[in-house]
């Protein structure tokens, strides 16, 4: 197990670890009910074993496709899709990754000096502008403030990310669905 270190805004803890890879979920801000994530805050404050557990709660709910879905837009996917991939290689590694309608899956590892939350703050704050913009919106809350992140501890888990990943449309009925990726170099 790498040791980690433990950050936190008050919301969902994020564990972080030197040359770390993790598998990212970031979603629109309208993509699940304010309720469901209540609970969920409330579940682990108090007990973060079995909220771990409410998770899956949560990635049934992303893939019925709740909220608006403008990530179903071909010129928005395309946004975020060349974002991910824009510094690839220089302020990090991308394994795999998978936009769908309402949230974006990515399995990378920050590199140099760059850590995982800047990554993250840089790709939202980048395809929100532009989404806004395609969308003809004003400042208006694009992606939602938290991300989910899983610090990946095995070998194991690097390919159950990546196999995740990958199949999220076909599991979510997305046929010839375009908008994913996965690395020819695992290793």
């Amino acid at each position: 197990m790498l040791p980690g270190r433990i950050r936190s805004r008050g919301r969902l803890p994020h564990v972080e670890a030197d040359n770390g890879i993790y598998f990212v979920t970031f979603r629109l801000g309208d993509s699940l009910p304010t309720s469901l994530l209540t609970s969920l805050q409330m579940a682990y404050a108090q007990d973060p074993d079995a909220a771990r557990k409410r998770v899956r709660d949560v990635e049934r709910m992303l893939e019925n496709g709740h909220g608006a879905c403008y990530l179903k837009l071909p010129a928005i996917a395309q946004v975020v899709a060349e974002t991910l991939q824009k510094f690839d290689g220089e302020r990090y590694r991308l394994f795999a990754w998978c936009v769908m309608p309402n949230h974006v899956h990515v399995v990378c590892q920050p590199l140099l000096s760059f850590e995982i939350k800047d990554i993250l703050h840089s790709w939202k704050s980048y395809t929100a502008q532009q989404a806004n913009r395609i969308l003809d919106r004003k400042r208006e809350d694009f992606w939602q403030r938290e991300y989910f992140d899983h610090l990946i501890r095995d070998r194991g888990q690097l390919e159950r990310a990546i196999r995740y990943t990958a199949e999220n449309p076909i599991k979510a009925g997305l046929k010839d669905w375009k908008w994913v990726y996965v690395s020819p170099n695992v290793d």
